[in-house]
């Protein structure tokens, strides 16, 4: 197993403390990426980490295979691990620890086993977690949500994740699907949404809406031409931040949360959203405080994912 670097140095100085340790790893089309965390009486730290690309193409069986071998070499590497957790871009069955629906990988996902081979190549319990929520649990314990009660996040990307915080825990519902924020409905005849429905909020900030609205081939593209003044990239960003606002606006009366955390890869333009999503928000939310709402972008970057998968194995562990 092979670290690598990142722009924050989540394991600077990590050493066993003698709490419990687990292991987490998050699937992505590209790379599985996985962290070793451990929980001490009053706080988590990132033991280990490192990524390996995702042999798509050989489909579930291979994916999976990997991710064995991945467990495999973690727990020789640290035989505390207790527990393991997977986080899957998709639908899932929490009670089999089967995926229903994977997105932007490949093959018959549809009631693949995963937990199970993990589980018994590791003898260890596994609990798959959606990406978006694993994000979540991460910023909530480590990361930008840390002391918050209640919570509210968003995924910016390709497509839209959420996650819902509540009294400290991540609600995922009866079926791990609870967090959707990027498919509540904003507009019944809005644009048709990758889910079937017309008018989600994923429809009109996605990845490849956010760089159509600025006249651009990619959001990268639109941030800097936002930044230089382009009159469409500006007037795009502005879109992209009013219906960002309507949603988030819709949560904030809904949840009342103490923290709003906004983390993926379109996060990056926070320094151009922010303003056309507060404008919103102060324009639609009337049963509440804002000023008791505090919206922040996301802390632990790339390895939210693999570090909340571990957060949610742990949590679950018998």
């Amino acid at each position: 197993m092979t670290g690598s670097s990142d722009s924050r140095d989540l394991t600077a100085g990590a050493a066993p403390s003698g709490g419990t340790q687990h292991l987490g790893i998050d699937l992505g089309g590209t790379n599985l990426k996985w962290a070793v965390i451990e929980r001490g009486s009053d706080a988590w730290q990132v033991l280990d980490r490192g990524r390996v690309r995702t042999p798509a193409s050989g489909g579930p069986d291979a994916v999976v295979g990997r991710m064995v071998d991945l467990a495999r070499e973690a727990a020789e590497r640290w035989p505390a691990i207790g527990s393991v957790g997977v986080g899957v871009p998709g639908l899932y069955d929490p009670a089999t620890g089967r995926t229903r629906f994977i997105v932007n990988i490949p093959g018959a996902w549809a009631d693949h086993p995963v937990a199970e081979p993990i589980a018994t190549a590791v003898e260890r319990p596994v609990a798959l977690i959606n990406d978006a929520r694993a994000f979540g649990l991460a910023e909530l314990r480590l990361g930008a949500g840390r002391g918050a009660r209640s919570m509210v996040g968003l995924t910016l990307g390709t497509g839209v994740g959420g996650v819902i915080a509540i009294d400290g825990r991540i609600h995922l519902g009866h079926d791990g699907t609870a967090g959707e924020l990027g498919h509540q409905t904003i507009d019944p005849d809005g644009p048709t949404c990758g889910c079937g429905d017309n008018g989600c909020l994923e429809a009109f900030v996605r990845a490849d809406r956010f760089a159509e609205a600025c006249g651009t081939a990619t959001v990268k593209e639109a941030v800097i031409a936002a930044r230089a003044g382009d009159a469409r990239a500006m007037a795009g960003v502005l879109r992209v931040g009013r219906y960002l606002g309507i949603g988030i606006a819709n949560m904030i009366e809904v949840i009342t949360p103490d923290r709003v955390v906004i983390g993926g890869g379109i996060s990056a333009a926070s320094d151009l959203l922010f303003g056309p999503i507060r404008t919103e928000l102060e324009r639609r939310v009337r049963t509440t405080s804002l000023a008791r709402v505090e919206m922040v972008v996301a802390e632990l970057g790339t390895w939210a994912g693999s570090i909340g998968a571990a957060v949610h194995g742990a949590d679950e562990a018998p």
